[in-house]
């Protein structure tokens, strides 16, 4: 007979009111807490090939499609494609991945016109009806700066040009194959030169000098060449090259004449060079207005106009020299040119401007940019830029001193993904409360 443990002071004393066990007393139980999904690295890892449904375009051109709920982004994909994908790199929380086979191809898939699109890196969209082209980039690029701004954005307006034709500058590759020497554009995601017999997004005139260059260069030529061509079909050819034109070609846009050569950047398109400068100055006057990231003066002269006096702040040397020359080429004496990085000139910006423009590059405005316009913001500020995401994290900050009033897209850039945009903002008085600085 088994004895029973005597109570001590530590083992309570049975009562009344305690419940004795019985046999029919059901024992508790516990049930085991669900796993956690595996993070999505991990499950992308165990899977080579997908099938994949792609749902839009995102800002930059790639097509978005979810497996298993992991966001899969996926290069010259088309909205309603149903497609084979091979996994090609996998993140913590997403992955990229390439087109092996279209099982349902959507509904604004074509063929390529280009024959060197399915290697070559320089378009990314040609595989998309012209017209579908500017909606979806359009839609993309509002998405991303509403999301990552958190603003929401008035209706933009969307200008559209040539699709086809329209470049005024290129910057090619050169490469030795066993034909010789060969010129062209890298592959996507590759340093291998994809050589080209021709190029339709460039005007016909540069289009027919480029895949010429090979028979004017010699072995020692360098492996990268700037082209640009002006309004009468001119050429200018950087680094220098014997043999080949390497001075100022010349564009009016909106009655003004430009200069510039290809060692300078200057907008591309064309067609739609007059509409971006127009879309940019607006219909506002004033006494003294601030260009920022001024270029050759494409903005600057056509501010002239309609401002007393125009401010044209150029960190390139190259670039400020030819904007000089322009002002004096257009006899606009009220165009002062300053030679010096907009980071460091910034700091002078009056507490009174009365507007500024800026047009920086793809990385945006540096935090001493946006700090001195948030701290001497002016009554008017004009953003061109051609990245969504850098864009709407400068926003992101701006917004607590402007308020949005418009948005145009501009479709600079046909068969790729990238889209100019201008935005108009104006002067807040008082802060918004809670917004980030």
């Amino acid at each position: 007979m088994q004895r029973q443990a005597r109570p001590t002071a530590s083992t309570p004393r049975p009562t009344a009111s305690t419940p004795r066990p019985t046999a029919s007393t059901p024992k508790p139980t516990f049930s085991k807490p669900r796993p956690a999904p595996a993070p999505a690295a991990a499950r992308l890892a165990e899977v080579d090939e997908i099938e994949l449904a792609i749902e839009k375009l995102v800002a930059g051109g790639d097509g978005l499609g979810r497996w298993e709920g992991i966001p899969i982004f996926v290069p010259r994909a088309a909205p309603g494609d149903r497609l084979r994908v091979r996994l090609v790199e996998r993140r913590p929380d997403y992955g990229r991945g390439e087109v092996l086979a279209i099982l349902t191809p959507g509904p604004g898939r074509r063929e390529p016109p280009c024959p060197h699109f399915a290697r070559c890196g320089g378009c990314d969209l040609q595989h998309l009806d012209d017209e579908l082209q500017p909606r979806l980039k359009a839609a993309a690029a509002r998405e991303t700066i509403e999301r990552l701004a958190g603003l929401e954005l008035p209706a933009p307006t969307l200008v559209t040009g040539a699709a086809w034709g329209y470049r005024l500058r290129t910057q090619l590759h050169l490469g030795t194959t066993p034909r010789g020497l060969a010129v062209g554009y890298l592959a996507r995601r590759s340093h291998e030169l994809v050589p080209i017999e021709r190029c339709p997004v460039l005007a016909p005139d540069l289009e027919a000098r480029a895949v010429l260059l090979p028979r004017f260069l010699g072995p020692a030529a360098p492996r990268r060449l700037d082209l640009a061509i002006g309004g009468d079909g001119a050429l200018s050819v950087a680094p220098r090259q014997e043999g080949l034109p390497s001075g100022e070609v010349v564009l009016e846009v909106g009655g003004l004449a430009y200069g510039y050569d290809a060692r300078t950047f200057f907008q591309a398109h064309r067609g739609l060079a007059a509409k971006l400068v127009e879309t940019t100055v607006g219909p506002w006057t004033g006494e003294r207005v601030f260009d920022l990231y001024a270029g050759v003066g494409l903005f600057s002269l056509a501010l002239a106009a309609r401002y007393a006096s125009v401010v044209a702040v150029e960190g390139d040397r190259v670039a400020a020299r030819q904007a000089r020359l322009n002002a004096r080429r257009n006899r606009l004496a009220s165009v002062e040119v300053v030679d010096q990085a907009v980071e460091t000139w910034v700091g002078g910006l009056p507490a009174d401007a009365e507007r500024v423009v800026v047009d920086p590059p793809r990385s945006g405005l540096l935090r001493t940019v946006r700090e001195a316009l948030l701290r001497q913001p002016a009554a008017r500020l004009t953003y061109v830029s051609c990245h969504p995401a850098t864009l709407a994290r400068d926003l992101r900050e701006l917004k607590s001193r402007y308020d949005v009033e418009s948005v145009t897209f501009l479709d600079l850039f046909p068969q790729t993904g990238h889209l100019e945009a201008v935005v108009q903002l104006t002067r807040r008085d008082e802060p918004a409360a809670g917004a980030s600085r």
